[in-house]
């Protein structure tokens, strides 16, 4: 099936939040990546490389669609703190497409060049963290988290310096998809300047477009959309243990994906401290907070809301997000492992006790999730394990393989023999080098492949 454009709906936000930008004029364009599994969804996997890089780096318009990219402005929490001097400072808004469900999608940059929010920034992005942000959407993607794809990267042939890596280093212009680009810091921007008109505005596209099922006005009924589909974000996050980085309002959007990444990190193991960011030296970010931070922004939404709902209503449907995380983590658990349910309250205290016991055993993260794979019908692999002794004598252990099997048929495919993909910060930098050094994309695209290949056997929709 090949979805058609559809007339871009963002279009109706032109005069809140969009400002019309140029894209910048690389020196060179050399296709690094190309995501035909995404492009196939919006109908775009048969571009040739030479029409991709037309629309990727050169970007030239999609037909039916923008005829020139936007900018979108927000403001947000940084860190807790308030910052009203953020927007796209490096990318911009490029297309909107319908999916294959009928779904609305934009397709957005990162380093396509200089906006009217990027201050002192150069709008460019490294090829390294293109790099980094390939395989974090491929392997959130494999476990099951709503994310952003990257949908492309291309060599732009810049060199750039940077503080916090060698450089100068090689530049890149990435392109995401997603089912949204709309930021709770758009709704912030707009309480912020008293514009009750464009917040209102904002809200009807974000229902119309997204949230159809909640009557048209209803900040509160958006809210409590809002707030189910980040309690799944969370849950999900955690049971793929993965930790964002920098969770500022800014980088929270309105459907629940995970995108926007910063100096990501999957954990080693269950370590509730556990940090991703170096520049996050109190911790609030990190692993075991996150559903706390995720939370604290959805109550920000709410603030920004109050123009359009009453305080006490928002303050109310705000329940919703700590209601639905138990239910939401300990079926994500469950997912993870295989096994059905995981909602009712002794399925969520057995999820909680199960990373209790990976936090106290200090057992691999991803291995442990591997080797318990499909309850009791896993136990000749799990038995396998060097870590049987630790599975052997744990009751947790007992009590999950009491759990029925979820969709028995594809446990044979999904327990098979070997070790599971990781990606682990020593890992992502070897991936790195070999580029770095030698040009050699090799085994970068092998580390996909088997992503993709573990995700298959895992299927695990990263869809909400």
């Amino acid at each position: 099936m090949t979805s058609e454009p559809v007339s871009p709906p963002i279009l109706s936000l032109s005069d809140v939040l969009l400002y019309e930008v140029r894209a910048a004029d690389f020196p060179q364009a050399k296709l690094r990546y190309r995501n035909d599994r995404a492009a196939a969804e919006v109908g775009l996997e048969g571009l040739s490389d030479a029409a991709w890089v037309q629309h990727f780096a050169r970007f030239d318009p999609l037909p039916d669609n923008l005829t020139a990219p936007m900018a979108m402005a927000y403001h947000g929490h940084q860190f807790r703190s308030y910052n009203p001097d953020i927007g796209d400072g490096r990318g911009f808004l490029f297309a909107q497409l319908q999916d294959q469900r009928g779904r609305l999608m934009d397709l957005g940059t990162k380093g396509s060049g200089r906006t009217p929010f990027s201050r002192s920034g150069d709008g460019r992005l490294t090829l390294k963290g293109a790099v980094r942000e390939i395989l974090a959407t491929e392997m959130l993607e494999a476990l099951g988290v709503p994310t952003s794809r990257t949908f492309s990267v291309i060599e732009t042939g810049e060199y750039l310096i940077r503080q916090d890596e060698p450089s100068p280093t090689r530049s890149a212009v990435m392109v995401r998809l997603n089912h949204s680009h709309i930021r709770f810091g758009s709704f912030q921007r707009l309480a912020a300047l008293s514009d009750d008109e464009g917040l209102a505005k904002l809200l009807a596209y974000s229902i119309e477009q997204f949230y159809p099922e909640t009557e048209q006005g209803d900040a509160v009924g958006f809210l409590k959309a809002v707030s189910a589909r980040m309690a799944t974000q969370a849950a999900r996050v955690m049971a793929a243990g993965f930790v964002h980085g920098v969770l500022n309002t800014d980088n929270m959007n309105i459907t629940g994906e995970v995108f926007d990444f910063g100096p990501w990190r999957f954990v080693p193991n269950v370590d509730p401290a556990f940090v991703a960011a170096y520049f996050d030296h109190t911790g609030l970010y990190s692993y075991g907070r996150q559903a706390e931070a995720i939370y604290w922004n959805v109550a920000a939404l709410a603030d920004a809301l109050r123009p359009l709902a009453g305080k006490d209503e928002l303050k109310e449907a705000l329940k919703v997000f700590p209601e639905a995380y138990g239910p939401a983590f300990g079926e994500a658990l469950f997912r993870r492992l295989g096994l059905k349910g995981g909602r009712s309250e002794e399925e969520q205290a057995l999820a909680s006790d199960c990373f209790v016991f990976l936090h106290e055993a200090k057992l691999p993260f991803e291995r442990a999730f591997f080797d318990l794979f499909g309850g009791a019908a896993g136990q000749e692999k799990r038995a396998r394990s060097i870590y049987a002794d630790d599975y052997a004598t744990s009751d947790v252990v007992a009590r999950l393989d009491v759990i029925e099997p979820e969709r028995p048929e594809r446990l044979e495919a999904a327990v098979f023999d070997g070790e599971p993909p990781t990606l682990l910060i020593d890992e992502v930098e070897a991936l790195w080098k070999p580029i770095a050094d030698a040009d050699d994309w090799q085994p970068l695209e092998a580390k996909i492949a088997a992503i993709r290949a573990y995700g298959a056997a895992l299927d695990l929709s990263a869809t909400l």
